[in-house]
């Protein structure tokens, strides 16, 4: 297995394999999506953003310097998903590299959270990978491309009051592990990235959450720095260009991996000391989307249908 041991720079000192091909990016309209787009744009590559609210996402496909469309799509929505392929195509030709990253979190304890709203948890961050594979997989395999799954260390280690996050990143790191062993016979690759404190609107109100407060609080220095998206397209851009099996952002992070089987067990300490100095009715204050992008996407998916509207902490 290969990991990126190379930085961003060093890739992009010589000519990139990426240079006039399609990159597809899902979650594109803020954050680490928008900023991927803008870093692939930059190594020569033909970008398609999608995601929701579509006027932003419109406007980071129109600031790019190189050819891109934006498309609004839902990616619980396979037909939609069917159809933003067919569109890519079309317009910018067969893609090469499909990036995964849509995602919305939810903090909160679990019996204290709409279970519409949890499951929706689940259905963007997992289900919404497998839809994206799913429609994208064609292009992938005439182009022999790559597919790059956006997980974190949520995966690492079971977070009390971030139930549905930890699950879905989780089973999507499962999810992508598998697809490898049955499309790599095809010349397609997957990566699946781990991503620790990115500083999204995501987590711009961590310290109003008891749990991962007290988790970043407890980490060694090196751990508690927040990264700029920016900074995170760059390890994302490197780990694409050499089709990573893992990619890492941080790069340290790629020395957890043998610890994995310890983490449960140290989140679960850290994390029982908080929960025990907190009562039951602060913590329920805490139920809710986290960050704009979210709660923009819980908004989009309440308004189509009937649903319990959740309190936001």
């Amino acid at each position: 297995m290969r990991d990126t041991a190379r930085t961003a720079t060093d890739a992009l000192t010589r000519d990139t394999p990426l240079q006039d091909r399609v990159a597809v990016v899902t979650g594109a309209a803020r954050g680490i999506g928008e900023a991927l787009a803008r870093r692939l744009s930059d190594a020569g590559m033909l970008v398609a953003l999608l995601g929701r609210e579509e006027e932003t996402l419109c406007r980071a496909a129109d600031s790019l310097p190189t050819g891109s469309i934006c498309v609004e799509a839902d990616v619980t929505d396979q037909a939609a998903l069917d159809r933003a392929a067919q569109r890519v195509e079309a317009e910018l030709g067969p893609a090469s590299v499909v990036v995964a990253n849509a995602g919305i979190a939810v903090g909160g304890p679990f019996n204290r959270t709409a279970a519409d709203l949890w499951n929706r948890v689940i259905d963007v961050n997992l289900i919404g990978a497998a839809n994206t594979a799913r429609a994208f997989l064609p292009q992938l395999t005439q182009t022999r491309g790559y597919f790059l799954q956006i997980a974190s260390t949520a995966a690492f280690g079971s977070a009390p009051m971030m139930s549905a996050y930890c699950a879905s990143k989780a089973g999507a790191e499962s999810f992508a592990r598998a697809l490898r062993g049955e499309v790599e016979p095809d010349g397609v690759g997957v990566g699946i990235a781990y991503l620790h404190w990115t500083g999204t609107d995501m987590v711009s109100s961590i310290d109003e959450h008891p749990v991962l407060r007290a988790l970043r609080r407890n980490q060694p220095w090196f751990a508690r720095r927040v990264h700029t998206p920016a900074q995170v397209a760059d390890w994302l851009t490197t780990g694409i260009t050499h089709r990573a099996h893992q990619v890492y952002a941080p790069p340290w992070l790629r020395w957890c991996q043998p610890l994995r089987p310890l983490f449960p067990a140290v989140v679960a300490r850290i994390t029982r000391r908080e929960l025990r100095s907190q009562s039951k009715a602060d913590l329920a204050t805490d139920v809710g989307v986290m960050g704009v992008g979210g709660r923009a996407d819980w908004d989009a998916h309440a308004s189509a249908g009937p649903a319990r509207t959740p309190r936001h902490g």
